[in-house]
């Protein structure tokens, strides 16, 4: 049994569980967080698509830790105009177990 789920403006497949890397939610370690957004529900050959979300469908996860990617150089240049710009990044996600399929 799987879902397709949306968070964070990204959507996920995800499977009971499985360990998931969301973009960053305000909950504590070993909490339970629900993703109402389910966009699909399929068990075994029988699928549930959602117009656009799945009536009824929850998905709920433990969240596992918080932490940040690994860092990203984004660099602006423009050939022959003396014009370079440079900086990093580092996103911040919540990694979350799946728990349960409920839909």
């Amino acid at each position: 049994m799987y879902a397709v789920i949306a968070t964070g403006g990204k959507q996920y497949r995800v499977e009971k569980d499985g360990v998931l890397r969301v973009e960053k939610l305000d909950a504590d370690v070993g909490a339970t967080v629900s993703f109402e957004q389910v966009l699909m529900v399929a068990d075994g050959d029988k699928i549930t698509l959602g117009k656009p979300l799945v009536a009824g469908a929850k998905v709920s996860a433990t969240v596992e830790k918080h932490g940040r990617t690994d860092k990203v150089v984004i660099v602006k240049f423009r050939r022959r105009k003396h014009y370079r710009r440079g900086g990093t990044h580092r996103q911040h996600y919540t990694q979350v177990r799946i728990t349960g399929i409920a839909g």
